[in-house]
């Protein structure tokens, strides 16, 4: 027996998926169904505007090929303001009074490079401006919004790679409205284990450098400066990165969080980090493809640093459930009729019930449904690369608890957070508290009729592609 699990979209950052979409029912619960169509921002991943205090010097071409030092001479702070605009970015330098002292325009075409640790030279035709930012953290969240804008087409990160363009922007529209970012965060099973996980394990926190991917609102990173971090990078790349910039101001923590707009796989760090700490699961743990951003961020992680959460554990059993069965049989019915307002509709029925079998139900059900125990299968996402996820493979023996027809398989997860001091554990189970990412359930076209005692074994694939439906 072969079963192909088609997950479907899922609340957390998506990508992991095949040919299926999650059930309707199941995503209005969860609040988090289609994307919610939204003005897309001028630049992806860069926020409406993005403010910094610097120091400007001007610099002609005689100056910098000279052997001297390049000080500043007016070591006045200044305003810069980045506005994206299209695919470029416009960059305005205004001193106490408002008045503009400098202003270009950031292309494919700028040049620049940066000077030391705090400092980056843009070049416009012969003459060049320096400008010192307040802190390395500062000078980096500009330099990746000035990479995005510089990007030559051909140019293509792990994560332009793997996610089509167009499901990209869907994708990061959708994750840009507060309304999820609240869903998510109201997900009380979900929020208060993070707290929990990362709080108990202060030790792990205290004095550390860390890495959010995947901020969103930026809550983790609240709760990594509660447990100690010194400094936290919190890296986002939907419209979002803005919200969490004002709370992380309002909260007067600047000095401990910095927001970095874009996507892990595109900006640059100014330093390694201890931890890092994403909320990267999807339905079905995989759904979304975030799994492979988390484990992108690896670089960026010290030797013996830590990961948070570490691996995960997807349960899968054979289930029995007639009604739900019933119900998708139902529905593709409708194709079977022949005199529909005069037309035989009758031919597509059978790609109608095609497609209905396909798609994952995502919803929770009374464990009494299962007919084995479950089997586990484990991601050490310290171990992982983002090629073992491209293509899973998840074998399986069930040993039959239960006499009847198997409908389908049902799925969950749960992740552990291994820390120095504790080990807490967040489950998705269906003897658990139900949490935004429910279960998933894939149902088989023909049931199979099994007795107690009997054998079921196959394998479930899971099959990564690049949309976002």
């Amino acid at each position: 027996m072969k079963v192909l699990a088609l997950p479907g979209p899922s609340p957390s950052r998506g990508r992991f998926l095949a040919r299926g979409a999650a059930s309707g029912r199941a995503a209005r619960a969860r609040g988090r169904g289609a994307p919610t169509m939204a003005a897309a921002p001028a630049l992806a991943g860069v926020p409406a505007r993005q403010h910094y205090r610097v120091q400007l010097r001007f610099v002609t071409e005689e100056q910098l090929f000279s052997t001297g030092p390049l000080l500043l001479s007016n070591p006045t702070t200044l305003r810069l303001e980045v506005h994206p605009a299209g695919e470029e970015a416009d960059a305005t330098v205004t001193d106490a009074d408002g008045v503009c002292v400098f202003k270009c325009s950031l292309t494919r075409d700028t040049e620049c490079c940066c000077v030391g640790q705090e400092s980056i030279l843009i070049t416009l035709g012969y003459n060049s401006a320096l400008l010192k930012f307040e802190s390395p953290a500062e000078l980096s969240a500009f330099a990746n919004t000035l990479k995005r804008c510089r990007r030559e087409k051909k140019e293509y990160s792990a994560f332009s790679q793997r996610t089509e363009e167009a499901s990209a922007a869907q994708y990061f529209q959708f994750y840009g409205c507060l309304s999820q970012q609240q869903n998510m965060m109201q997900d009380f099973v979900r929020t208060a284990t993070y707290h929990k996980a990362i709080l108990q394990n202060h030790t792990d926190f205290r004095d550390k450098v860390v890495l959010d991917v995947g901020c969103g609102s930026g809550i983790l990173s609240f709760f990594a400066v509660q447990a100690g971090a010194r400094r936290v990078y919190a890296v986002e790349a939907s419209s979002v990165a803005q919200y969490a910039e004002m709370l992380v101001k309002s909260n007067h923590l600047s000095d401990k969080i910095t927001v970095l707009p874009g996507k892990i796989e595109e900006i640059s760090l100014p330093e390694a980090v201890d931890v890092i700490i994403s909320e990267p699961m999807g339905y079905m743990l995989f759904n979304e493809r975030m799994l492979e951003s988390y484990l992108h961020s690896k670089k960026w992680l010290k030797a013996n640093g830590r990961m948070f959460p570490t691996f995960s554990d997807i349960h899968l059993a054979p289930f029995s459930d007639e009604q739900l069965y019933t119900e998708h049989h139902s529905r593709a019915n409708f194709w079977y009729q022949q005199c529909f307002y005069g037309v035989n509709l009758s031919s597509l029925r059978g790609a109608a019930v095609d497609e209905y079998f396909r798609q994952p139900i995502v919803d929770t059900f009374d464990i009494r449904i299962l007919m084995a125990q479950t089997v586990k299968y484990t991601v050490n996402f310290m171990d992982a690369e983002e090629a073992d996820l491209h293509r899973v493979e998840i074998p399986f023996v069930f040993q039959m608890a239960q006499s009847g027809l198997i409908h389908g398989l049902a799925f969950w997860f749960d992740v552990a957070f291994v820390g120095s001091l504790v080990t807490v554990w967040l489950s998705t189970a269906p003897t658990e508290p139900l949490t935004h990412w429910y279960q998933v359930r894939c149902l088989l076209q023909t049931p199979l009729f099994a007795k107690e005692g009997e054998t079921l074994s196959g394998k479930v694939l899971f099959v990564a592609n690049k949309r976002f439906p």
